[in-house]
């Protein structure tokens, strides 16, 4: 598979902009050969409702230009819609996790979840913060809208908020010790 196919898969399964050099490492290629692939990339895009999206260090998947008015309708249209059972889902993780790393969220729900989550970023029900112990990580967090919205005054006002958040946390852990242990042998 050629250098230019691989890219735009990763840039359409991760739905956010990637650092360059990440995809260099990614790829296990150069970065001028991910630079060159990135053209050739774009070339491809022409004429398509795709484009790409770049500064100097990132770049993303976005639509063409002239998709934006097309493109405002149908997210006018989806954001008046309830939310689904999946994107209730991702964020009651969330919210009784009180923060979540997609991985994390991934790992709870079995699937990907970087559109649900897009989708609920959009809405503004959630907000990107750092991870304050690993600065490479995003926590995806609720926001005050969200709590305020749901009546309560802060988090842990959350019906059986203790117990279900002890829960959570209590297998994730057990399940990365799995992990581990499946990886060690």
């Amino acid at each position: 598979m050629e250098l230019y196919a691989k890219i735009e898969g990763i840039l359409f399964i991760k739905g956010e902009p990637v650092e360059i050099s990440k995809l260099a490492t990614m790829v296990s290629a150069g970065k001028d050969e991910v630079i060159n692939a990135l053209e050739i990339l774009s070339q491809k895009l022409e004429g398509s409702g795709l484009s790409l999206v770049r500064n100097e260090t990132e770049v993303a998947l976005g639509t063409h230009p002239e998709l934006g008015p097309f493109i405002e309708t149908i997210r006018k249209e989806e954001l008046s819609k309830d939310l689904s059972k999946a994107t209730l889902e991702t964020l009651t993780i969330i919210l009784y996790k009180n923060g979540a790393t997609r991985s994390e969220i991934d790992y709870i729900r079995g699937v990907n979840s970087s559109f649900i989550l897009r989708n609920l970023l959009i809405r503004g029900l959630i907000e990107k913060d750092i991870d304050p112990h690993d600065s490479r990580k995003i926590i995806y967090k609720p926001t005050l809208e969200t709590i305020s919205y749901l009546g309560i005054q802060n988090i842990e006002a959350l019906p059986d908020f203790n117990n279900l958040s002890t829960t959570l946390k209590s297998e994730m852990a057990r399940g990365q010790e799995k992990e581990a242990v499946t990886e060690e042998s």
